[in-house]
């Protein structure tokens, strides 16, 4: 029997978000458990969807704090390993004034990136419903490999593989060989999650819908969305395209995990309305899931960027993203008042 909705894979590490200016005028960082991967999966337990993640992390004062944030949320940790001789990874993310965001990494090497193949609790994957991965855990070899064979385990199981590119480009050693892993990622999917700067570097098309062309006709995709920052969203599948507009905030904070908040709502939607409750195995799962996703309306696709959509404005308004997710009754409160 399938044990868990979402397994995870990736990077585990602390965001230091600006939180104000100092006496002296010093800026002041507040550190913040992140990760695309455990942003995803946090929101998933607030939607009450069983999950858990396989990653690596230090053993130093951060890697405990990101351990005990994970337990906080309810996220199973028996797939998080932890290294003596590598340091949890740090991010200082810098909000400039347009809202947009400037990441600078400390990884040179960070624990995430030294996740092995023997590290991998395969039992994890193989009892999920969707596998759900990112391209950080496909930059350097050694978590690449580990990557690749997760991929493989989740396939033999029957699961359902979703994947966000989630592209930093400082991370790489070349934009070519991020491009490489990328097309791997996608090669495997069943559920793409891509932004709009993203599918513009990969294609090289300005227009979305000819990127999203460009995607489809290279691989086979039932579900692709589209994410357009202040814009909204799309969903695409075979013969429908959809958009829904974004709920802009007054408010808001600053963006970090907007797009992890939008796309757990998907798999949400997917795990309850485009999967099979029981066990199935192998290409069985899949084959329904593209069938079911053939088969969504309009309305289906309208009501499930809706939700993620409305879920990824809250978070705009919190500082931080893994331990501040919002509930799905304080989502369905906010839709209706925007009804």
């Amino acid at each position: 029997m399938k044990t868990y909705d979402v397994t995870a894979l990736g990077e585990l590490l602390i965001d230091f978000t600006e939180n104000g200016v100092s006496a002296q005028g010093n800026p002041l960082l507040e550190a913040n458990p992140g990760g695309a991967p455990c942003n995803v999966l946090a929101m998933l337990k607030q939607l009450s969807k069983k999950t858990a993640f396989i990653g690596k992390i230090g053993e130093d004062i951060f890697g405990r704090q990101l351990e005990s944030a994970l337990r906080s949320v309810g996220i199973e940790t028996c797939g998080l390993k932890k290294s003596k001789e590598v340091r949890t990874t740090l991010a200082f993310v810098h909000t400039m004034e347009d809202g947009d965001r400037e990441f600078s990494f400390y990884r040179n090497p960070g624990a995430d990136m030294a996740l092995e193949e023997s590290d991998l609790e395969e039992e994890l994957i193989r009892k999920s419903r969707i596998f759900h991965y990112g391209s950080l855990s496909m930059t350097h070899e050694s978590c690449r490999l580990a990557t690749r064979r997760a991929i493989d385990v989740a396939k033999e199981g029957g699961a359902v593989l979703s994947f966000d590119p989630n592209l930093r480009e400082s991370l790489w050693e070349s934009l070519a060989d991020a491009r490489e892993q990328i097309l791997y990622g996608m090669a495997y999917c069943q559920i793409l999650k891509i932004s709009d700067n993203e599918i513009q570097w990969l294609t090289g098309e300005e227009d979305f819908d000819k990127g999203i062309a460009w995607i489809r006709e290279r691989f086979s995709i039932p579900l692709i969305l589209l994410s357009l920052g202040k814009e909204g969203s799309r969903a695409y599948t075979e013969g429908k395209r959809v958009e829904c507009p974004a709920f802009v905030q007054e408010k808001t904070v600053e963006t970090t995990g907007a797009g992890d908040t939008f796309c757990a709502c998907v798999l949400n939607y997917a795990l309850e309305n485009l999967l099979a409750d029981g066990a199935m195995e192998n290409e069985e799962s899949r084959t329904l899931f593209a069938e079911n996703c053939k088969a969504c309306t309009e309305e289906q696709l309208m009501e499930m960027l809706r939700f993620a959509n409305a879920a990824a404005s809250i978070i705009t308004t919190r500082k931080g993203a893994l331990r501040v997710m919002p509930a799905r009754e304080e989502v369905e409160a906010f839709l209706a008042e925007k009804a």
